[in-house]
């Protein structure tokens, strides 16, 4: 069953931001066990605006990182698209009612197409090769420790190639100021 077209087919560059936000989960290891991520990423910025981590990758984890996001950024949910690939999180009764709830329009990748959301995978690789996987993890507090600390780097210091050298904050207010 497809819930939601692909509406973003692979345009990751919007020309502002709060209108195509993307999201995905990834796991972690730790010696207790796994945690996981969900990411929300404004393509207008590149910026994490919203993330949760949880020791459960279900669709409460998903609307965790949503939510977040809507608190940081308060956009105008009704011209906003969220994209994310096909998995149980987002295909999820209790996560679709979630966006429809919003105004949300809800778009999804193509089955088994990684590329679709390329912008997202993209984050959690820099994550992972610049940041984790060098490390060992206790417990799940100390995975949330150095997750929060990538991200405030990834979002205020880590420069992007394809932002002209900014950082993701520094293309917000870029956006924001011609608004």
């Amino acid at each position: 069953t497809v819930y939601a077209p692909n509406l973003l087919k692979r345009q990751f560059n919007p020309p502002t931001y709060n209108t195509h936000w993307v999201g995905d989960i990834t796991y972690i290891k730790s010696h207790q066990g796994w945690s996981y991520l969900a990411c929300v990423l404004d393509l207008g910025t590149k910026e994490i605006v919203g993330y949760a981590l949880s020791s459960q990758p279900n669709s409460e984890l998903a609307i965790a990182a949503l939510n977040n996001a809507i608190q940081r950024q308060r956009p105008n949910t009704g011209e906003l698209m969220f994209h994310s690939d096909q998995g149980c999180q987002y295909s999820a009764n209790l996560f679709r009612e979630k966006l429809k709830s919003l105004g949300i329009k809800q778009s999804m990748s193509r089955r088994g197409n990684c590329w679709d959301n390329a912008v997202m995978e993209r984050f959690f690789r820099s994550l992972k090769t610049e940041k984790l996987n060098p490390l060992t993890f206790t417990d799940h507090n100390s995975v949330v420790n150095v997750v929060e600390q990538y991200i405030r780097f990834y979002n205020y210091k880590r420069r992007h190639s394809a932002l002209d050298y900014q950082t993701p904050h520094q293309k917000y207010n870029e956006l924001k100021k011609a608004a």
